[in-house]
């Protein structure tokens, strides 16, 4: 595990999000977000992903600037 990378569960990501924490497993389920299981079988998420996700970061600021004139 990478150091200061917290790893959220999926209530603690669905606060974040105003979510069901169901809902986040269903974006994991679906590949929205990346997560990891614990040996138990628990999915955990990686805070700096999540934080990413939450500042619109997932490729939100690439397309206005590719877009400019020659």
């Amino acid at each position: 595990m990478d150091t200061g990378d917290r790893l959220l569960t999926p209530g603690e990501v669905a606060a974040l999000f105003r979510v069901d924490p169901k809902t986040v497993t269903r974006w994991a389920a679906a590949g929205r977000i990346s997560s990891i299981r614990t040996p138990g079988g628990h999915r955990r998420f990686r805070e700096s992903e999540v934080r990413a996700l939450l500042e619109g970061e997932e490729g939100a600021g690439e397309q206005p600037q590719q877009k400019q004139q020659s």
